[in-house]
């Protein structure tokens, strides 16, 4: 339909330029000032074709790098935690079988003679466990008894009281007790674990362990070329690592300070994998694992560039994808501008005169191109918008007052004659919000607006989803037609599937208001039979009800439903009652009734 209406002074001058530059009847044409230049063709073009193909392929970069970054963190997560506790298991066993030899030493009380028995155990026990530096023997009452080192001379008998040490104190209150760790000469880390008898006695073994030896433990752990593990103890001092001079200065703090940064940002992370700097401040990503019993933790760690090498190798690649893109949309965007500059300006000109709302413009491209199509298609799609403007226009009317879904029912038929009064058996539904009143006169306005809306929004879904007519609102209440004026195959069972979908939109909404300390609930009453719909008003404003016994029986159900409940009678009982859980309720002395109802309930 042609626009009417004045046009501004610009669009008029720029309108009377195309007209007065036009090359023959029915082909504009722009004027040399407005048309734009190849340049900017091309420029346009570049920009679609630079979206077109670099923008997915940087998504599509972006999206690998990130899912790819994902998975490579998952996997290193997996990878790094196996070995952090494969190597404090072995470490554990490394502690352990010490443990374990040293309960042999006090398997036995000390008896005359037995002296010479023990100190070959003893002799044995340093052949068999290197990392035993000295053994030490004492009996029940916490004298030495015996004693041999690697690097000191042997004692047998020397009675040193040595009950009042914290090894003795720790293995009597514990059994076990491992000591804290300690450094020789500041260099090599050393710890001393007692062990006691299975009876105060047997006496205690207390032996000094040298912890270089962890060393061929930690040394075998590889996490790809260049990862590496290493322990440290509880203060965070440095006790093993594949590097022994670190080992040797593992008391300085120079050393340990990093290390014990790292485990920090490693707990902080949830004892997952974490990003942080090993001991040459290089960026690595590690895991942890504790060994129980001494408070020591291991630290599997592999540097940073190799841990994701696969994802910066994968950036790389989309970068130089990037750069052949673009090359390629900028030429193939200027090869475009060239040929299509003439169908492009009359493609804009008529784009302007339709969008202006001038829908009898046409545009004539008379190539039989992509261009000249498009220039047709352009034409048919004008003369539907005009149609659809003037129906949309009907529409927009017809919803003004009466339901979206009558609206549209007149429209398809042509006619409101479907809005006439007649006879038709339909399903009344009511729903109802509880404790409304009380809630609306101590809430704020806008809360109760917002409650209101929320409410409203998720009964039109499920009614609109149901094909059911929602005809009137009133205050928190509404009331739903199902079989008027659209008509469906069996309004019993939809009026009762719609009850229920209305309870399942509304509850959540419920526990949520509930949450927020507004006592409000909501009800549904429905009610069938034949009743007269049809429209009812006056010439500026009408509806488009029910009208008979039902409706004021499906209201007087609502208003005896409490929250959750679904209150039907026997004629929505005889549709429904093969397809949904009911109960009787009995007959009810309902408000505005004379006699009785029989009353059922949907259980949920």
């Amino acid at each position: 339909m042609p626009d009417t209406r004045p046009m501004p002074p610009m669009r008029e001058a720029r309108e009377a330029g195309y007209a007065a530059s036009a090359s023959g009847p029915g082909k504009p044409t722009m004027t040399q000032a407005s048309a734009p230049t190849p340049r900017s063709i091309a420029r346009k073009y570049f920009l679609a074709f630079f979206a077109a193909v670099v923008v997915p392929l940087f998504a599509n970069g972006i999206v690998e790098a990130w899912f790819g970054y994902r998975d490579q963190r998952a996997q290193l997560n997996e990878l790094l935690g196996v070995e952090a506790r494969a190597a404090a298991s072995r470490i554990q066993s490394f502690i352990d079988g010490i443990r374990d030899q040293l309960g042999w030493m006090v398997q036995l009380p000390w008896t005359a003679g037995s002296d010479d028995r023990q100190r070959l155990d003893a002799l044995r026990l340093l052949r068999q466990v290197p990392a035993v530096m000295t053994l030490t023997v004492v009996d029940g009452t916490g004298k030495e008894r015996l004693r041999v080192s690697r690097v000191g001379l042997n004692q047998i008998g020397s009675g040193v009281d040595r009950s009042a040490e914290a090894a003795v104190l720790g293995a009597r209150a514990a059994r076990v007790w491992y000591g804290p760790v300690t450094f020789y000469r500041g260099s090599e880390p050393f710890m001393t674990i007692a062990v006691a008898g299975n009876r105060a006695s047997v006496g205690i073994a207390i032996a000094e362990i040298n912890l270089k030896l962890i060393w061929d433990v930690i040394s075998a752990i590889r996490v790809g070329q260049t990862g590496q593990a290493f322990v440290l103890d509880d203060p965070g001092r440095l006790i093993a690592h594949p590097d022994i001079s670190l080992v040797l200065r593992g008391g300085d703090e120079a050393v340990a300070r990093p290390l014990s940064t790292l485990r920090d940002v490693i707990r902080a992370a949830g004892d997952k994998s974490a990003i942080g700097k090993d001991a040459s401040g290089s960026a690595v990503i590690a895991a942890m694992a504790p060994i129980p019993g001494v408070d020591w933790t291991v630290i599997v760690s592999q540097p940073l560039v190799e841990a994701f090498g696969p994802i910066y190798g994968a950036l790389w690649r989309t970068g130089a994808l990037l750069l052949l893109g673009m090359a390629f949309a900028g030429a193939l965007a200027f090869w475009l501008a060239r040929r299509m500059t003439g169908p492009i300006r009359l493609l804009e000109y008529g784009t302007e005169q339709i969008g202006a709302g001038h829908l009898d413009h046409r545009i004539e491209i008379a190539s039989a191109d992509e261009l000249g199509r498009l220039a047709a298609r352009f034409n048919a799609m004008a003369g539907e918008l005009a149609l659809s403007q003037e129906r949309q226009e009907r529409i927009a009317r017809l919803k003004r007052f009466l339901a979206p879904q009558v609206a549209e029912l007149v429209d398809r038929t042509g006619d409101d004659g479907v809005l006439e009064a007649r006879r038709v058996e339909v399903a009344v539904i009511f729903g109802d919000l509880r404790g409304f009143t009380a809630f609306s006169a101590k809430t704020p306005p806008d809360d109760v607006m917002q409650v209101l809306a929320e409410y409203f929004t998720a009964l039109g879904r499920v009614i609109t989803t149901h094909g059911a007519t929602l005809t009137s609102f009133t205050g928190d209440g509404l009331m739903v037609l199902v079989n008027a004026p659209v008509s469906c195959p069996d309004p019993g069972l939809t009026a009762v599937r719609l009850a229920i979908g209305m309870q399942d939109a509304v509850q959540p909404l419920v526990a949520e208001w509930r949450a927020k300390g507004y006592a409000i609930g909501f009800g549904v009453g429905a009610a069938m039979e034949t009743a007269t719909v049809g429209r009812i008003g006056y010439e500026d404003r009408c509806d488009y009800t029910a009208i008979g016994p039902v409706v004021n029986l499906a209201a007087r159900l609502c208003s005896a439903a409490e929250d959750r409940q679904i209150l039907i009678d026997a004629v929505l009982f005889q549709n429904a009652r093969d397809c949904a859980e009911i109960t009787p309720l009995g007959a009810r002395q309902l408000k505005g009734l004379a006699s009785g109802v029989p009353v059922f309930a949907i259980l949920r």
